[in-house]
Protein backbone atom coordinates (compact mmCIF):
# COMPACT_ATOMS: atom_id res chain seq x y z
CA UNK A 1 0.00 0.00 0.00
CA UNK A 2 2.87 2.48 0.59
CA UNK A 3 4.25 1.72 -2.87
CA UNK A 4 0.99 2.72 -4.60
CA UNK A 5 0.71 5.95 -2.43
CA UNK A 6 4.15 6.67 -3.56
CA UNK A 7 3.36 6.08 -7.21
CA UNK A 8 0.19 7.98 -6.85
CA UNK A 9 2.36 10.75 -4.92
CA UNK A 10 4.49 10.81 -8.04
CA UNK A 11 1.97 11.33 -10.44
CA UNK A 12 0.09 14.62 -8.71
CA UNK A 13 3.40 16.28 -7.51
CA UNK A 14 5.39 16.37 -10.40
CA UNK A 15 2.80 17.13 -13.31
CA UNK A 16 1.97 20.52 -12.45
CA UNK A 17 -2.60 14.56 -20.08
CA UNK A 18 -2.39 11.84 -24.23
CA UNK A 19 0.53 13.24 -25.32
CA UNK A 20 -1.10 14.63 -28.78
CA UNK A 21 1.01 17.99 -29.78
CA UNK A 22 -1.28 19.04 -32.56
CA UNK A 23 -1.01 22.65 -32.47
CA UNK A 24 2.95 22.13 -32.28
CA UNK A 25 3.13 19.68 -35.06
CA UNK A 26 3.94 21.63 -38.11
CA UNK A 27 3.91 24.72 -36.78
CA UNK A 28 7.46 25.72 -38.49
CA UNK A 29 8.01 29.29 -37.04
CA UNK A 30 8.71 27.16 -33.52
CA UNK A 31 12.39 25.31 -34.33
CA UNK A 32 10.81 22.80 -31.42
CA UNK A 33 8.48 21.79 -34.34
CA UNK A 34 11.33 19.41 -35.14
CA UNK A 35 10.41 17.61 -31.75
CA UNK A 36 7.45 15.94 -33.43
CA UNK A 37 8.70 16.00 -36.82
CA UNK A 38 12.44 16.03 -37.54
CA UNK A 39 12.18 16.43 -41.07
CA UNK A 40 10.09 19.78 -40.63
CA UNK A 41 10.86 21.79 -43.07
CA UNK A 42 12.60 24.50 -40.89
CA UNK A 43 15.71 26.74 -41.35
CA UNK A 44 18.07 28.92 -39.67
CA UNK A 45 21.58 29.58 -39.40
CA UNK A 46 21.61 28.71 -35.99
CA UNK A 47 19.13 28.44 -32.37
CA UNK A 48 19.57 28.14 -29.35
CA UNK A 49 16.37 27.77 -26.45
CA UNK A 50 16.64 30.00 -23.48
CA UNK A 51 17.60 27.29 -20.77
CA UNK A 52 15.07 25.90 -18.94
CA UNK A 53 12.58 28.09 -20.29
CA UNK A 54 12.36 27.56 -24.23
CA UNK A 55 10.45 24.30 -23.91
CA UNK A 56 7.67 23.68 -20.50
CA UNK A 57 4.45 21.83 -21.48
CA UNK A 58 2.09 19.99 -19.83
CA UNK A 59 -1.10 18.03 -21.12
CA UNK A 60 -3.72 16.30 -18.76
CA UNK A 61 -6.83 14.26 -19.62
CA UNK A 62 -9.51 11.64 -18.41
CA UNK A 63 -11.77 10.10 -20.92
CA UNK A 64 -14.71 9.44 -18.25
CA UNK A 65 -14.60 11.88 -15.39
CA UNK A 66 -13.06 15.42 -14.61
CA UNK A 67 -12.25 16.90 -11.23
CA UNK A 68 -15.50 18.43 -11.31
CA UNK A 69 -17.87 15.25 -11.02
CA UNK A 70 -15.57 14.34 -8.14
CA UNK A 71 -15.38 17.62 -6.13
CA UNK A 72 -18.52 19.41 -7.23
CA UNK A 73 -20.42 21.31 -4.24
CA UNK A 74 -23.48 19.96 -5.33
CA UNK A 75 -24.93 18.27 -2.57
CA UNK A 76 -24.19 14.91 -3.74
CA UNK A 77 -22.15 12.76 -1.19
CA UNK A 78 -18.88 12.29 -2.40
CA UNK A 79 -18.74 8.77 -2.29
CA UNK A 80 -22.30 8.21 -4.66
CA UNK A 81 -19.96 10.89 -7.03
CA UNK A 82 -17.45 8.31 -6.99
CA UNK A 83 -20.19 5.41 -7.54
CA UNK A 84 -21.68 7.22 -10.78
CA UNK A 85 -18.16 7.55 -12.13
CA UNK A 86 -17.53 4.25 -11.59
CA UNK A 87 -20.82 3.01 -13.14
CA UNK A 88 -20.73 5.07 -16.22
CA UNK A 89 -16.87 4.29 -17.05
CA UNK A 90 -15.49 1.11 -19.14
CA UNK A 91 -12.01 -0.82 -18.93
CA UNK A 92 -10.71 1.17 -21.82
CA UNK A 93 -11.54 4.39 -20.24
CA UNK A 94 -8.20 6.08 -18.47
CA UNK A 95 -6.50 9.27 -16.63
CA UNK A 96 -3.21 10.15 -18.03
CA UNK A 97 -0.82 12.93 -17.77
CA UNK A 98 2.29 14.01 -19.67
CA UNK A 99 4.92 16.97 -18.67
CA UNK A 100 8.42 18.12 -20.49
CA UNK A 101 10.79 20.34 -19.44
CA UNK A 102 13.61 21.32 -22.03
CA UNK A 103 16.98 21.85 -19.84
CA UNK A 104 18.58 22.81 -23.15
CA UNK A 105 18.38 23.17 -27.06
CA UNK A 106 19.67 23.95 -30.09
CA UNK A 107 20.98 23.59 -33.33
CA UNK A 108 22.75 25.19 -36.11
CA UNK A 109 23.49 24.53 -40.43
CA UNK A 110 26.33 22.34 -41.45
CA UNK A 111 27.92 22.30 -44.82
CA UNK A 112 28.30 26.35 -45.57
CA UNK A 113 25.63 29.06 -45.86
CA UNK A 114 24.43 27.19 -48.81
CA UNK A 115 23.55 24.34 -47.39
CA UNK A 116 19.88 22.89 -46.53
CA UNK A 117 21.45 20.13 -43.94
CA UNK A 118 21.17 20.89 -39.69
CA UNK A 119 21.98 19.43 -36.71
CA UNK A 120 19.91 19.86 -33.90
CA UNK A 121 20.64 18.88 -30.10
CA UNK A 122 19.26 19.46 -26.78
CA UNK A 123 18.46 17.57 -23.18
CA UNK A 124 14.73 17.67 -21.81
CA UNK A 125 13.09 16.05 -18.95
CA UNK A 126 9.34 14.46 -19.07
CA UNK A 127 6.94 12.74 -16.94
CA UNK A 128 4.66 10.19 -18.16
CA UNK A 129 1.30 8.98 -16.37
CA UNK A 130 -1.64 5.97 -17.37
CA UNK A 131 -3.82 4.43 -15.46
CA UNK A 132 -6.94 2.54 -17.17
CA UNK A 133 -10.17 2.86 -14.94
CA UNK A 134 -9.99 -0.88 -12.71
CA UNK A 135 -13.90 -1.06 -13.01
CA UNK A 136 -14.54 -4.38 -11.94
CA UNK A 137 -12.55 -4.15 -8.91
CA UNK A 138 -13.78 -0.50 -8.13
CA UNK A 139 -17.46 -2.28 -8.10
CA UNK A 140 -16.50 -4.76 -5.93
CA UNK A 141 -15.02 -2.61 -3.54
CA UNK A 142 -18.01 -0.23 -3.66
CA UNK A 143 -20.73 -2.74 -3.32
CA UNK A 144 -19.28 -6.40 -2.37
CA UNK A 145 -20.27 -9.55 -3.84
CA UNK A 146 -23.89 -9.79 -2.63
CA UNK A 147 -25.62 -8.62 -5.84
CA UNK A 148 -23.15 -9.54 -7.67
CA UNK A 149 -23.46 -13.85 -7.14
CA UNK A 150 -22.13 -15.65 -10.17
CA UNK A 151 -20.40 -12.65 -11.65
CA UNK A 152 -16.71 -12.97 -12.37
CA UNK A 153 -14.33 -9.78 -11.76
CA UNK A 154 -11.69 -9.37 -14.19
CA UNK A 155 -8.43 -8.80 -12.60
CA UNK A 156 -7.07 -7.84 -15.67
CA UNK A 157 -8.78 -4.44 -15.38
CA UNK A 158 -6.04 -3.12 -12.97
CA UNK A 159 -3.23 -1.61 -15.65
CA UNK A 160 -0.87 1.20 -15.32
CA UNK A 161 2.05 2.74 -15.94
CA UNK A 162 4.45 5.66 -14.58
CA UNK A 163 7.99 6.90 -15.45
CA UNK A 164 9.78 10.10 -14.82
CA UNK A 165 12.91 9.83 -16.86
CA UNK A 166 15.40 12.09 -19.20
CA UNK A 167 16.10 12.48 -22.78
CA UNK A 168 19.39 13.26 -24.31
CA UNK A 169 18.77 13.42 -28.77
CA UNK A 170 21.11 14.66 -31.43
CA UNK A 171 18.86 15.11 -34.59
CA UNK A 172 19.76 15.31 -38.38
CA UNK A 173 17.82 17.27 -41.45
CA UNK A 174 18.41 18.13 -45.02
CA UNK A 175 16.43 19.62 -47.19
CA UNK A 176 17.13 16.93 -50.58
CA UNK A 177 15.47 18.78 -53.39
CA UNK A 178 12.62 21.34 -53.43
CA UNK A 179 10.26 18.80 -52.99
CA UNK A 180 11.47 16.49 -50.17
CA UNK A 181 12.90 17.25 -46.47
CA UNK A 182 14.27 14.16 -44.60
CA UNK A 183 15.00 14.12 -40.48
CA UNK A 184 15.79 11.70 -37.91
CA UNK A 185 17.09 11.93 -34.53
CA UNK A 186 18.41 9.46 -31.82
CA UNK A 187 17.64 9.43 -28.15
CA UNK A 188 19.24 8.19 -24.76
CA UNK A 189 16.56 7.46 -22.33
CA UNK A 190 17.82 7.47 -18.62
CA UNK A 191 14.79 6.77 -16.48
CA UNK A 192 15.13 7.90 -13.04
CA UNK A 193 11.45 5.80 -11.89
CA UNK A 194 9.21 3.63 -13.23
CA UNK A 195 5.87 1.56 -12.01
CA UNK A 196 4.50 -0.76 -14.71
CA UNK A 197 1.51 -3.34 -13.81
CA UNK A 198 -0.13 -3.97 -17.77
CA UNK A 199 -0.06 -7.45 -17.84
CA UNK A 200 -2.33 -8.86 -15.33
CA UNK A 201 -5.36 -11.41 -15.03
CA UNK A 202 -7.82 -13.29 -13.38
CA UNK A 203 -10.75 -13.10 -11.58
CA UNK A 204 -12.56 -12.77 -8.33
CA UNK A 205 -16.13 -15.38 -8.61
CA UNK A 206 -18.58 -16.16 -5.85
CA UNK A 207 -21.14 -18.57 -6.77
CA UNK A 208 -23.91 -20.40 -5.04
CA UNK A 209 -24.18 -23.44 -4.59
CA UNK A 210 -27.06 -25.51 -6.01
CA UNK A 211 -30.08 -26.40 -3.66
CA UNK A 212 -28.09 -24.84 -0.65
CA UNK A 213 -29.07 -21.12 -0.81
CA UNK A 214 -26.74 -20.27 2.20
CA UNK A 215 -23.60 -21.73 0.79
CA UNK A 216 -21.34 -20.33 -1.81
CA UNK A 217 -18.49 -20.98 -3.97
CA UNK A 218 -15.52 -18.13 -3.75
CA UNK A 219 -12.73 -18.30 -6.58
CA UNK A 220 -9.73 -15.56 -6.65
CA UNK A 221 -7.30 -16.69 -9.60
CA UNK A 222 -4.92 -14.04 -9.54
CA UNK A 223 -2.19 -13.40 -12.29
CA UNK A 224 -1.09 -9.87 -10.75
CA UNK A 225 2.46 -8.09 -11.32
CA UNK A 226 3.93 -4.41 -10.68
CA UNK A 227 7.39 -4.12 -11.60
CA UNK A 228 8.89 -0.73 -10.35
CA UNK A 229 12.49 0.67 -10.81
CA UNK A 230 14.06 3.31 -8.83
CA UNK A 231 11.46 3.07 -6.51
CA UNK A 232 11.82 0.29 -4.05
CA UNK A 233 14.59 2.10 -1.75
CA UNK A 234 12.07 4.93 -0.91
CA UNK A 235 9.48 2.18 0.58
CA UNK A 236 11.77 0.76 2.83
CA UNK A 237 11.53 2.14 6.89
CA UNK A 238 15.16 3.24 6.97
CA UNK A 239 14.86 5.80 4.27
CA UNK A 240 15.54 9.18 5.08
CA UNK A 241 16.17 10.97 2.38
CA UNK A 242 14.24 13.74 -0.70
CA UNK A 243 12.20 11.97 -2.64
CA UNK A 244 12.12 14.59 -5.09
CA UNK A 245 15.55 15.54 -4.91
CA UNK A 246 16.61 11.64 -5.10
CA UNK A 247 14.28 11.14 -8.01
CA UNK A 248 16.37 14.26 -10.34
CA UNK A 249 19.66 12.65 -9.30
CA UNK A 250 18.37 9.38 -10.46
CA UNK A 251 16.67 10.80 -13.66
CA UNK A 252 20.01 12.53 -14.88
CA UNK A 253 22.71 10.67 -13.08
CA UNK A 254 22.33 7.25 -12.44
CA UNK A 255 18.66 6.50 -14.18
CA UNK A 256 18.49 2.98 -16.26
CA UNK A 257 19.54 3.27 -19.62
CA UNK A 258 17.59 2.94 -23.19
CA UNK A 259 17.69 4.12 -26.71
CA UNK A 260 15.14 5.33 -29.29
CA UNK A 261 14.77 7.31 -32.58
CA UNK A 262 12.65 9.40 -33.94
CA UNK A 263 12.24 9.79 -38.27
CA UNK A 264 10.36 12.46 -40.21
CA UNK A 265 9.61 13.60 -43.46
CA UNK A 266 7.85 17.14 -45.37
CA UNK A 267 7.01 16.19 -49.30
CA UNK A 268 5.70 18.79 -51.23
CA UNK A 269 3.14 17.35 -54.18
CA UNK A 270 3.26 20.79 -55.13
CA UNK A 271 4.85 24.07 -54.42
CA UNK A 272 1.76 24.60 -52.17
CA UNK A 273 0.91 21.06 -51.51
CA UNK A 274 2.39 19.69 -48.76
CA UNK A 275 2.37 15.92 -46.74
CA UNK A 276 4.32 15.45 -43.16
CA UNK A 277 4.76 12.40 -41.34
CA UNK A 278 6.83 11.23 -38.46
CA UNK A 279 7.73 8.85 -35.82
CA UNK A 280 8.57 9.36 -32.44
CA UNK A 281 9.88 7.95 -29.57
CA UNK A 282 10.28 4.13 -31.32
CA UNK A 283 12.32 3.01 -29.01
CA UNK A 284 13.08 1.18 -25.29
CA UNK A 285 14.47 1.63 -21.63
CA UNK A 286 16.39 -1.50 -20.29
CA UNK A 287 15.55 -1.05 -16.30
CA UNK A 288 18.35 -2.55 -14.33
CA UNK A 289 18.57 0.26 -11.16
CA UNK A 290 17.01 -0.36 -7.63
CA UNK A 291 14.69 -2.95 -10.05
CA UNK A 292 11.88 -4.91 -7.62
CA UNK A 293 8.96 -7.11 -9.18
CA UNK A 294 6.06 -7.93 -6.71
CA UNK A 295 3.94 -10.78 -7.60
CA UNK A 296 0.69 -12.38 -6.70
CA UNK A 297 -0.14 -15.07 -8.61
CA UNK A 298 -2.56 -18.44 -7.31
CA UNK A 299 -5.61 -19.52 -6.89
CA UNK A 300 -7.89 -19.70 -3.72
CA UNK A 301 -10.76 -21.32 -3.51
CA UNK A 302 -13.57 -21.44 -0.32
CA UNK A 303 -16.72 -22.68 -0.25
CA UNK A 304 -18.89 -22.18 2.48
CA UNK A 305 -21.36 -19.83 4.16
CA UNK A 306 -18.40 -17.78 5.69
CA UNK A 307 -15.04 -18.59 6.92
CA UNK A 308 -15.83 -20.45 9.98
CA UNK A 309 -13.76 -18.44 12.71
CA UNK A 310 -13.99 -21.07 15.60
CA UNK A 311 -11.39 -22.55 18.03
CA UNK A 312 -10.52 -25.09 15.55
CA UNK A 313 -10.49 -22.87 12.84
CA UNK A 314 -8.83 -19.42 13.75
CA UNK A 315 -8.97 -16.04 11.25
CA UNK A 316 -4.98 -16.76 11.38
CA UNK A 317 -5.45 -20.61 10.01
CA UNK A 318 -7.28 -18.72 6.95
CA UNK A 319 -5.67 -16.07 6.02
CA UNK A 320 -2.32 -18.18 6.24
CA UNK A 321 -4.12 -20.64 3.98
CA UNK A 322 -4.75 -18.09 1.58
CA UNK A 323 -1.04 -16.59 1.96
CA UNK A 324 -0.28 -19.89 0.69
CA UNK A 325 -2.60 -20.32 -2.61
CA UNK A 326 -1.60 -16.55 -3.63
CA UNK A 327 1.44 -16.31 -2.31
CA UNK A 328 3.27 -12.38 -1.86
CA UNK A 329 6.57 -12.71 -3.95
CA UNK A 330 9.69 -10.33 -4.49
CA UNK A 331 12.14 -10.64 -7.53
CA UNK A 332 14.95 -8.63 -8.85
CA UNK A 333 14.88 -9.01 -12.45
CA UNK A 334 15.62 -6.71 -15.09
CA UNK A 335 12.92 -5.91 -17.62
CA UNK A 336 12.51 -3.77 -20.75
CA UNK A 337 10.16 -1.13 -20.82
CA UNK A 338 8.89 0.72 -24.57
CA UNK A 339 8.39 4.00 -25.08
CA UNK A 340 4.68 4.93 -25.87
CA UNK A 341 5.56 5.35 -29.97
CA UNK A 342 3.42 8.53 -31.25
CA UNK A 343 2.83 8.59 -34.86
CA UNK A 344 1.91 11.98 -36.40
CA UNK A 345 0.80 12.79 -40.28
CA UNK A 346 -0.75 15.87 -42.08
CA UNK A 347 -1.81 17.30 -45.59
CA UNK A 348 -1.67 20.99 -46.28
CA UNK A 349 -2.72 22.95 -48.51
CA UNK A 350 -1.20 26.67 -48.77
CA UNK A 351 -2.92 29.63 -50.59
CA UNK A 352 -2.61 34.23 -50.06
CA UNK A 353 0.51 34.34 -52.20
CA UNK A 354 2.74 37.32 -50.68
CA UNK A 355 6.18 38.15 -51.35
CA UNK A 356 8.66 40.05 -48.60
CA UNK A 357 11.71 41.19 -48.69
CA UNK A 358 12.84 41.06 -45.17
CA UNK A 359 14.61 38.50 -43.01
CA UNK A 360 13.49 35.09 -43.41
CA UNK A 361 11.21 34.09 -40.34
CA UNK A 362 12.74 29.97 -39.82
CA UNK A 363 10.63 28.78 -42.86
CA UNK A 364 13.35 28.26 -45.14
CA UNK A 365 14.35 29.42 -48.36
CA UNK A 366 11.21 29.13 -50.76
CA UNK A 367 10.53 31.53 -54.03
CA UNK A 368 7.07 32.13 -52.93
CA UNK A 369 5.61 32.70 -49.72
CA UNK A 370 2.13 31.90 -48.57
CA UNK A 371 0.38 33.90 -45.60
CA UNK A 372 -2.93 31.23 -45.49
CA UNK A 373 -2.60 27.64 -44.79
CA UNK A 374 -5.11 24.61 -43.89
CA UNK A 375 -5.12 21.20 -43.70
CA UNK A 376 -5.72 17.95 -41.33
CA UNK A 377 -3.50 16.21 -39.13
CA UNK A 378 -3.35 12.52 -37.57
CA UNK A 379 -2.24 11.02 -34.70
CA UNK A 380 -1.92 8.23 -33.20
CA UNK A 381 0.01 6.48 -30.00
CA UNK A 382 0.63 3.02 -28.74
CA UNK A 383 -0.93 2.03 -25.41
CA UNK A 384 -1.37 -1.05 -23.66
CA UNK A 385 -5.33 -1.79 -24.39
CA UNK A 386 -5.51 0.02 -28.05
CA UNK A 387 -4.36 3.06 -29.69
CA UNK A 388 -5.13 6.74 -28.96
CA UNK A 389 -6.20 8.08 -32.24
CA UNK A 390 -7.10 12.23 -32.67
CA UNK A 391 -7.98 13.80 -35.70
CA UNK A 392 -7.16 18.01 -36.23
CA UNK A 393 -8.04 20.37 -38.78
CA UNK A 394 -5.93 23.38 -38.60
CA UNK A 395 -5.95 26.85 -40.13
CA UNK A 396 -2.80 28.83 -40.28
CA UNK A 397 -2.13 32.87 -40.80
CA UNK A 398 1.70 34.35 -41.07
CA UNK A 399 -0.01 37.66 -39.86
CA UNK A 400 3.22 40.25 -40.03
CA UNK A 401 6.36 39.23 -41.48
CA UNK A 402 7.60 37.94 -37.69
CA UNK A 403 3.97 36.76 -36.70
CA UNK A 404 2.20 33.49 -37.13
CA UNK A 405 -1.01 32.05 -35.50
CA UNK A 406 -2.41 28.60 -35.81
CA UNK A 407 -5.74 27.02 -34.87
CA UNK A 408 -6.74 23.77 -34.49
CA UNK A 409 -10.01 21.71 -33.94
CA UNK A 410 -9.54 18.70 -32.51
CA UNK A 411 -11.36 15.07 -31.97
CA UNK A 412 -10.49 12.05 -29.43
CA UNK A 413 -11.26 10.39 -26.98
CA UNK A 414 -11.45 12.85 -24.63
CA UNK A 415 -13.45 15.62 -26.43
CA UNK A 416 -15.61 16.21 -29.52
CA UNK A 417 -14.74 20.36 -29.23
CA UNK A 418 -11.33 20.32 -28.80
CA UNK A 419 -10.16 24.21 -29.85
CA UNK A 420 -6.29 24.47 -29.96
CA UNK A 421 -4.76 28.42 -30.06
CA UNK A 422 -0.72 28.61 -31.02
CA UNK A 423 0.89 31.99 -31.66
CA UNK A 424 4.61 32.14 -32.55
CA UNK A 425 6.74 35.87 -32.86
CA UNK A 426 9.73 37.01 -33.01
CA UNK A 427 11.13 40.54 -31.74
CA UNK A 428 14.93 40.94 -33.03
CA UNK A 429 16.21 37.61 -32.29
CA UNK A 430 14.44 36.38 -29.51
CA UNK A 431 11.40 33.86 -30.50
CA UNK A 432 8.18 33.33 -28.40
CA UNK A 433 5.42 30.94 -28.56
CA UNK A 434 2.76 29.98 -26.58
CA UNK A 435 0.31 27.28 -27.63
CA UNK A 436 -3.16 26.47 -25.46
CA UNK A 437 -5.74 23.64 -26.03
CA UNK A 438 -9.31 23.27 -25.35
CA UNK A 439 -9.74 26.58 -24.86
CA UNK A 440 -13.79 26.77 -24.49
CA UNK A 441 -12.71 24.68 -21.00
CA UNK A 442 -10.63 28.06 -19.47
CA UNK A 443 -13.83 29.70 -18.11
CA UNK A 444 -13.88 26.73 -15.61
CA UNK A 445 -11.02 24.00 -16.03
CA UNK A 446 -12.71 21.80 -13.32
CA UNK A 447 -15.07 20.47 -15.86
CA UNK A 448 -12.50 19.75 -18.92
CA UNK A 449 -11.26 16.57 -19.72
CA UNK A 450 -8.27 17.36 -21.13
CA UNK A 451 -6.17 20.26 -21.04
CA UNK A 452 -2.52 21.37 -22.50
CA UNK A 453 -0.49 24.37 -22.85
CA UNK A 454 3.15 25.02 -23.99
CA UNK A 455 5.09 28.00 -24.14
CA UNK A 456 9.26 28.89 -24.42
CA UNK A 457 11.72 31.23 -25.71
CA UNK A 458 14.42 30.39 -28.34
CA UNK A 459 17.23 32.82 -30.10
CA UNK A 460 17.02 32.42 -33.82
CA UNK A 461 19.90 33.78 -36.23
CA UNK A 462 19.70 33.62 -39.80
CA UNK A 463 21.77 35.07 -42.46
CA UNK A 464 21.12 38.57 -43.23
CA UNK A 465 20.36 38.11 -47.33
CA UNK A 466 17.60 35.06 -46.45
Amino acid sequence: MRKVYLILMLAFQLTVFAQNKEVLYNFTAIPQSSLVNPGADVSYKFYFGVPVLSGISANLGSSSFSAYDLFANNGVDFNDKVRNIVNNSSSKDKAQANQQLEIFSGGFRVGGKDSQSYVSFGVYQEFDFLAYVPKDEAILALDGNRDHIGESFDLGDINLRAEVLSVFHVGYHKKLNEKLVLGGRAKLYSSGANATSTKNSGYIYTGQMAGTPNLYTQIISSNLELKTSGIAAFTKDEYDGSIPKDVVHNTFFNGSLGLGFDAGLTYYIKENLQLTASVVDLGFIRQSKDIQTLTYKGEYKYDGVNPNFDSTNQPKDVFDEFDKAIPRDTLYNKYTTWRPTKFYSSIQYSFGESRSDDECNCKGKVTRKYVNAVGGQLFAMSMPVEPFVALTAFYKRNIFEKLDFKVTYTIDQYSDKNIGLGLSGTLGKLNMYLLVNNVLEYKDVSKANSIAFQFGFNFVFQNSED
